[in-house]
């Protein structure tokens, strides 16, 4: 069986490692346990997430166990890591409610049965009732805080000020790896980029305590050609929960990233073969945009399933146009609402009908639901969604 780091690297995802050679060793003859940390800031995982769980994937699937590790005791302080500012503190309700919907989720990329099965464990079982003398004493001892001040995840924060409670993120977190080595056997922790000196600092607590080898791998971040964060909208976050971000927006919002981020993104977070994705996207003219759509409908369908998926793909040909749908154009004219446009487009008999089929959740213009009967038309050019099978491009006059 191939070595899974050389899967990870041949499609991009492995930033920073250490002991390399040893690990990939120990990668290639046994099952390793890893982890990888989520912090439950909010009932949904999101596009950030994403890579993440498709490592988790790769690594099971290569034989490793994964260990998900919900930090229902570091989301009570806050990750400084590349914030400017403090999170709010959540409460215990909030945190195990997020949990729940974490764990549906991720079901659909781990398998939680069978030899390797993925297990879920949560941080707050071991941080909320630690004694804090006794976690200096044996935890606070090894960190050097000359060293601390200087890794990346608190340069941001120092000038504006940085808390005594996010100070001590890190050592919660290097306790976290030393507790699932004690436990759970787990000698990788795995994550993005910017969790480069927690993750570390793990490692070498372990090796410190424990005599015993622990590694630490991360991942190159999910991020556009121009180096912003991949998965925010006008809108907001890019969520993978249908209640919050649509099959359909989600299937827009990659069929519209930038030519040059297709192929870094089907590396990524798709599973198809390497070949089939240089075959996709060696052109860049407007033959990247079967590669798009080949994009966008294989993450709906991970993340949504495959009937979700086709219906998603079924509206984005039926609105802008494709090999199996042709896109229908109404002109109107003296329109200020989408209500007057559903009348004039001839989609409602009557604005009452309107209103109703908007209060009932069909209609929508462009990506975004229409919640309000009211609601202004967008602009002169918008696209009109009734139902499932009904989308016009609607243009004023």
């Amino acid at each position: 069986m191939e070595n899974v780091m050389d899967t990870l690297r041949a499609r991009g995802f492995v930033k920073q490692t250490v002991f390399e050679e040893e690990l990939y060793e120990k990668l290639g003859k046994e099952s390793v346990p890893f982890y990888i940390g989520f912090d439950p800031t909010a009932d949904s995982l999101h596009v950030g997430h994403f890579m993440q769980l498709i490592a988790m994937h790769h690594m099971q699937a290569a034989g490793h166990k994964p260990i998900i590790l919900i930090g229902g005791g570091t989301a009570m302080v806050g990750d400084p890591s590349g914030r400017t500012d403090m999170r709010s503190m959540m409460t215990k309700e909030t945190i195990r409610h997020n949990v729940e919907c974490f764990k549906k989720q991720m079901s659909r990329f781990i398998s939680f049965e069978g030899e390797n099965a993925a297990i879920v464990v949560d941080n707050g079982d071991w941080l909320l009732n630690l004694n804090y003398i006794d976690f200096l004493r044996e935890i606070g001892a090894h960190f050097s805080v000359n060293r601390m001040l200087s890794a990346e995840c608190f340069k941001q924060r120092l000038e504006r000020g940085l808390s005594f409670l996010e100070f001590n993120y890190m050592l919660m977190q290097a306790y976290d790896f030393l507790v699932l080595h004690r436990e759970y056997g787990c000698s990788l922790e795995l994550g993005g980029d910017d969790q480069w000196s927690n993750i570390l600092a793990g490692a070498n607590l372990i090796r410190v305590k424990e005599q015993k080898p622990a590694f630490a791998m991360t991942f190159t971040l999910l991020t556009t050609s121009d180096g912003k964060k991949m998965g925010k909208t006008a809108k907001g976050a890019v969520w993978l929960d249908e209640n919050k971000t649509t099959p359909y927006e989600f299937y827009q919002y990659w069929r519209n990233i930038a030519d040059d981020d297709v192929e870094k993104c089907m590396k990524l977070l798709t599973f198809l073969p390497l070949d089939t994705i240089n075959e996709l996207c060696a052109h860049k003219d407007e033959r990247i945009n079967k590669a798009k759509e080949v994009l966008a409908y294989e993450l709906t369908k991970e993340v949504h399933g495959e009937e979700k998926a086709n219906i998603a793909q079924s509206q984005a040909q039926a609105a802008f146009g494709g090999a199996n749908a042709e896109l229908l154009t109404k002109e109107v004219a003296d329109v200020a609402t989408v209500v007057d446009a559903m009348v004039a487009a001839g989609v409602a008999k009557s604005k009452g009908e309107a209103r109703r089929l908007i209060e009932q959740g069909g209609v929508s213009v462009d990506e975004t639901k229409v919640t309000d009967a009211n609601m202004p038309i967008p602009s002169k050019e918008f696209v009109l969604h009734k139902g499932k099978k009904v989308h016009l491009k609607i243009i004023v006059k």
